[in-house]
């Protein structure tokens, strides 16, 4: 196994590598104060260090300036300024949401000026432009045979899983619409056959790339894509890059012991959660497709040495790009000689992904003590893989405060799953919250210790940048301030972002911090459905003289079995939460459509989408291809689909519903 046993101390170890007091105020803001809730993120997170404090002078940005201004054109979805804005929060629609996510998807790629959508096309018209094998290092080798792939950042390899009569289960008109496909496509007799694997792609380039990562915390080595298979790279009429990509079709050099297969069940869950936090206006990887194969796959679900055949499957996943944190790691990992991958990769990234960085004008320079006393000067503009650095730890924090917002768990937030364009990417044992719990993790790889629960999810983003950072350093692009400037920089963007998506969650005009982590508390007392209490908050009046007993009625639905000494509680913090609601100004009615353009009424819960499971490997898709659809709109009250809102049932709870392995 390799280690990082060369490179400089940059990780949670390191006196100067996290702002101070940073971790300690990023979890509790997300937890409630109570004596009951513990937070169990690893020790080393729980360090304080010195940061370094700006210098103040006549020509610098403020501090306070640079939380509320994100540096040039940062491609993160902003949720508006922190604690310190006041005025009415300028609360999205689901519609200018996606369409914000959307804009971050076309510049993230940004290969091409945007223009006026194309005719659609068949499969055989795309336009295919193969640039990651193009531009850089390759195995010379394409077997799939199990191995150590040195000096290269993938390996050309073809799809391999065996197929009999695929069929086509779901597919998404909107992916195909980003990529100009004609949706007419899906009913071609042998699309079920292209999406498997068992046709080739006509002018696809397909390979596997070569990753490693930290997992739990340590150092696993190589990794890749074990069971996935890239297809290629098409440009669309508007010129965004998008890679097509089979995970299930069959072994690569990356597969280790793995069979290089997927099965019906993770299928049907990865491409559901992609579509849903699509509609919830998250970044996230897509999915155009998913077919069976036809084929049995043996599957250990528990690790408990009960092994069952599970129907097989491929989903085609769709990205700008699929490179990962892990991407630059292994090559770091890897000495001296793969140091100049490193630099190759980033300036490949920057090139297609992050364009607007390879030109930057000199602006200010951002100045600041690093706590010994020496004076060190940062300015971006004049190294774009420090202004790069930058924008990943941004929009990873942006990504993770808008899970927290709502109520989404990743449950296995390794390296190697960490994208570098802020995505949300590789959907195994995830969760959306029920009951509010901040202990909450959806991975039973992941107990005792909960390393990836709910709560940790901010410090998590923030260890997986330094490593990031880490990397970065090594291979000398950029400097150990420069690292550290990333991680405060991930800090300040995620409580700027959190307070604000908490603020508009409540329908508030400006942050209330103490109104927020007492509503936590209650909510972790007594075990709150998370989605739907939000949902319900929004037909709260803003009328102080609401009598005692009316004042829980619209909350009836989420506070159950609660008694007289909880009622009080409850009944305290909504007389807290009118005042405020008073004092804003906010009529009603406008505040109900603005708390339900960011509170929404359906989200992807686990027994959901256990139903549809079972129905489908019964040879059912329908409750698959419904389930979708009221995903994609989870805003929107939506006609004869009440159900999907419901809370859990009791089944809901057992494992292999309410937490799964990452056996797939």
């Amino acid at each position: 196994m390799l280690h990082f046993s060369f490179l400089p101390s940059l990780c949670l170890s390191s006196p100067a590598a996290f702002p101070k007091n940073l971790l300690a105020s990023l979890s509790p803001l997300l937890l409630a104060s109570s004596s009951n809730l513990i937070l169990t993120s690893p020790p080393a997170l729980r360090r304080r260090s010195h940061w370094p404090q700006p210098v103040r002078r006549s020509h610098q940005i403020s501090r306070a300036d640079r939380r509320r201004r994100p540096f040039r054109r940062l491609n993160c979805i902003a949720f508006g300024a922190g604690e310190g804005f006041t005025g009415v929060a300028p609360m999205a629609s689901p519609e200018e949401a996606r369409h914000q996510a959307s804009e971050l998807s076309a510049e993230a790629s940004g290969d091409g000026s945007i223009g006026e959508e194309g005719v659609p096309r068949k499969l055989e018209e795309l336009n295919w432009d193969h640039s990651f094998v193009r531009e850089l290092p390759g195995d010379p080798r394409t077997d799939a045979i199990p191995r150590e792939v040195l000096h290269a950042c993938y390996t050309k390899v073809s799809p391999s899983a065996e197929v009999e009569k695929p069929e086509l289960v779901v597919w998404s008109e909107s992916v195909a619409k980003l990529l100009d496909l004609d949706p007419r496509e899906f009913e071609r007799p042998d699309f079920p056959l292209i999406f498997s694997g068992a046709l080739p792609l006509v002018r696809g380039l397909p390979y596997a790339q070569c990753y490693g990562g930290h997992q739990f915390g340590v150092w696993a080595g190589q990794l890749g894509d074990g069971r996935a298979i890239t297809l290629g790279e098409l440009l669309n009429s508007r010129g965004e890059r998008w890679e097509l990509q089979l995970k299930g079709a069959g072994k690569t050099p990356y597969s280790r012991f793995a069979d290089g297969l997927a099965v019906l069940r993770s299928s049907i869950r990865e491409f559901l959660c992609s579509e849903a936090m699509n509609g919830l206006g998250i970044p996230t990887t897509r999915a155009l497709c998913l077919v069976t194969t036809g084929k049995s796959v043996i599957r250990d679900m528990f690790y408990d040495g009960n092994p069952k055949e599970e129907p097989g499957a491929i989903v085609c996943r769709v990205a700008q790009s699929f490179l990962r944190f892990g991407s630059y790691q292994i090559h770091a990992s890897r000495g001296k000689e793969d140091l100049d991958i490193v630099r190759i990769l980033a300036d490949y990234t920057i090139r297609h992904h992050f364009p607007h960085l390879e030109n930057m004008s000199k602006s200010e320079g951002l100045s600041f003590e690093t706590g010994q006393g020496d004076l060190s000067h940062i300015d971006l503009t004049s190294n774009k893989y420090a202004a790069w650095s930058v924008e990943v730890a941004e929009r990873t924090a942006s990504l993770i405060a808008s899970w927290q917002g709502v109520g989404f768990t990743h449950g296995v937030l390794n390296t190697d799953n960490m994208s570098i364009l802020g995505l949300t990417i590789d959907y195994g044992p995830f969760g959306f919250l029920d009951a509010f719990d901040p202990s909450y993790t959806p991975n039973t790889t992941d107990l005792p210790g909960r390393r990836y629960c709910f709560a940790n999810q901010p410090d998590i983003g923030l260890w997986n940048v330094a490593q990031f950072t880490t990397t970065l350093s090594t291979a000398n692009l950029i400097s150990k301030e420069e690292a550290n400037y990333a991680m405060e920089r991930y800090g300040t963007k995620f409580m700027d972002e959190y307070q604000s998506i908490m603020t508009r969650k409540l329908g508030l005009v400006k942050y209330n911090r103490q109104l927020i982590s007492k509503l936590l508390s209650n909510m972790a007392t007594d075990k709150v459905d998370y989605t739907n209490f939000f949902r319900l908050l929004s037909n709260i009046r803003a009328d102080p003289n609401i009598s005692n007993n009316e004042l829980l009625v619209p909350l009836k639905a989420v506070l159950l079995d609660i008694g007289k000494e909880r009622k009080e509680a409850w009944i305290s913090w909504l007389k807290t939460y009118i005042q405020e609601l008073v004092s804003s100004g906010v009529p009603d009615e406008q505040r109900k459509v603005a708390m339900n353009s960011v509170n929404p009424k359906y989200i992807l819960r686990n027994y959901l989408c256990q139903g549809a499971i079972d129905a489908a490997e019964q040879g059912d898709y329908e409750e698959v291809r419904r389930l979708l659809k009221v995903m994609e709109h989870p805003f929107d009250e939506q006609q004869e689909m009440e159900k999907y809102a419901r809370l859990p049932p009791a089944w809901a709870y057992r494992p292999g519903v309410c937490m799964l392995s990452c056996s797939s």
